[in-house]
């Protein structure tokens, strides 16, 4: 029913949605639900192009049956892990990860990459050491080190070390997309000019190199419109951090000189 959980008749209406070219929107209005709920379905099972129902459901009814074993106690918060606290609820915390985590492996990130990118992003110091990301994402400190090598080349995290601390820390923060928007960018740049060499090699008129030439075109737009958004967005963070934090209320006011003392 709207509102509870999805039933499997549910996950076929999405399925032949998908099938039809239909949007979550769409798919979620014909359904009764919000988009969001679709699109956190999709994503934790296969995404648009593998999504099955019976999948679906098959695995949604696993993930309910190891959540109700009577000898998996809920563990304890971490103290390392940054999402404790707060009244949240652990199991609402642990399925929103997991669905960002399918997300970004839709958007084309390695799926180690994208764990840990989510457990810092989630985390409310957004900075964990090497050892803090072993023990959260349960894996080998090799497989940690490939996938922050990975993200320190797409601008999405930095390595810290303070000087009390022999360890390094892996930092994100509210910058993460601009940041990676600027590698993007460095990457653009370097396809334009490729294309454009592309082009004068093979012959502006001919139908290879008029392919490069429209990609030219493409990717210039692209990169401008990039450098645009990101310079909203710095104009934007330079003004709210010039807002004062209190502002103290003006002083009143007279119109013209104050009248005189009645007798």
């Amino acid at each position: 029913m709207p509102g509870g959980r999805l039933t499997g008749e549910d996950r076929r209406l999405i399925a032949d949605g998908l099938a039809g070219g239909l949007g979550y929107t769409e798919i979620g209005r014909r359904l009764g639900r919000p988009a969001s709920t679709v699109l956190r379905e999709v994503a934790r099972n296969g995404g648009p192009e593998a999504y099955r129902a019976n999948r679906a459901q098959e695995a949604t009814q696993q993930r309910a049956a190891r959540r109700r074993k009577p000898d998996r106690p809920p563990a304890p918060p971490d103290p390392h892990s940054g999402h404790g606290g707060h009244g949240r609820d652990p199991e609402e915390v642990r399925e929103f990860t997991e669905f960002l985590t399918a997300l970004l492996e839709q958007q084309g990130l390695p799926r180690m990459a994208a764990r840990a990118l989510v457990c810092l992003y989630a985390t409310d110091r957004g900075a964990l050491t090497s050892a803090d990301l072993v023990r959260n994402l349960r894996v080998s400190p090799a497989s940690v080190s490939h996938a922050v090598n990975f993200l320190e080349q797409q601008g999405i995290v930095r390595r810290e070390r303070t000087p009390s601390e022999r360890r390094e820390r892996y930092v994100i923060d509210g910058d993460i997309w601009l940041r990676s928007t600027l590698a993007a960018m460095r990457m653009n740049d370097a396809l334009i000019a490729a294309s454009q060499r592309g082009a004068e090699v093979l012959g502006p008129s001919t139908p290879a190199g008029s392919r490069f030439g429209s990609s030219v075109e493409f990717l210039t737009i692209m990169s401008e419109a990039l450098r645009q958004a990101m310079d909203r967005w710095r104009q934007r963070t330079a003004a709210r951090s010039a807002e004062p934090e209190d502002r103290p209320p003006a002083p009143h006011r007279q119109d013209g000189p104050p009248s005189a003392p009645r007798a």
